[in-house]
């Protein structure tokens, strides 16, 4: 009795000094790139915050609060690549900033075999919502909003067919991005981005939380912890998968188990 005792005791403590140790870690995390890895019900998520403006081949303003996308890609090949780490939760509260580098982010979390949840809080405006719909299952709380607008640019336009061309390209790509990556019908997305009508110095809409939803830009309204109970169950879902289960949404699977049934 006192040996078992004494074991537990002595795997208690070795599991304190390893929960210090994860925090301690996490806490340095946020410090250093804003991000940090948390434990949940055994598996660890790691969290992303997008904020402010998205910041890419030039450098904003001491003044101005942003994400430096030369920050988060290297933290999304990490996860993707880490034997560790289960999930990815973003949590987005973002005026929007640079087209190439908000797309390319986008571009690299919908491509990701980790799971994935977006939250978004405050506002996902022009670039963030791509940003917002490139994970598996997005959420927006009720107080949100998000703008939908045109591409638009800052400082020197050379007044050319080829400049108006490069425009359309990059509406393109964004506008495909979106409607392949969310619920929202492409034609939809093209009427609320050139609304005339409601806002006052441009072009395009504002978005609440539940007509987000509504028109299927975002997938759910809820909290953070409606969207870590979301990413808890896709973890899941993803172990199963590993352990030889068919996904329940892939045709493919579907006709395999047909067929060892004899259907």
């Amino acid at each position: 009795m006192l040996e078992n005792s004494y074991v537990n005791n002595k795997e208690n403590e070795e599991n304190k000094v390893s929960d210090e140790g994860f925090f301690d870690n996490a806490v340095k995390q946020v410090f250093d790139t804003g991000s940090i890895t948390v434990r949940k019900n055994g598996k660890n998520i790691h969290c992303i915050t997008i904020i402010g403006q998205i910041e890419g081949h030039y450098l904003a303003s001491n003044e101005t609060k942003t994400t430096k996308y030369e920050h988060i890609i290297p933290q999304l090949i990490a996860v993707e690549e880490s034997d560790e780490i289960d999930g990815l939760f973003l949590i987005l509260n973002t005026v929007g900033g640079d087209i190439e580098a908000g797309l390319a982010i986008a571009e690299l979390i919908s491509g990701m075999k980790t799971p994935s949840v977006s939250l978004v809080l405050g506002g996902g405006h022009s670039i963030g919502v791509p940003l917002a719909v490139s994970a598996d299952k997005s959420f927006i709380v009720p107080s949100a909003t998000m703008t939908v607008h045109p591409v638009r640019t800052n400082g020197l336009v050379i007044g050319v067919p080829q400049m108006l061309e490069y425009f359309l390209q990059m509406q393109e790509r964004i506008v495909s991005f979106v409607c392949t990556n969310s619920g929202i019908e492409d034609k939809v997305f093209r009427r609320l981005m050139l609304e005339t009508g409601e806002l006052v110095t441009d072009v395009g809409t504002i978005l609440g939380g539940k007509d987000a939803v509504k028109y299927g830009l975002i997938d759910k309204i809820g909290s953070l912890s409606d969207a870590l109970d979301e990413l808890d169950e896709l973890i899941n879902e993803r172990r199963k998968n590993e352990n030889g289960k068919c996904k329940t949404k892939t045709a493919t699977c579907q006709k395999n188990t047909a067929e060892k049934n004899g259907d």
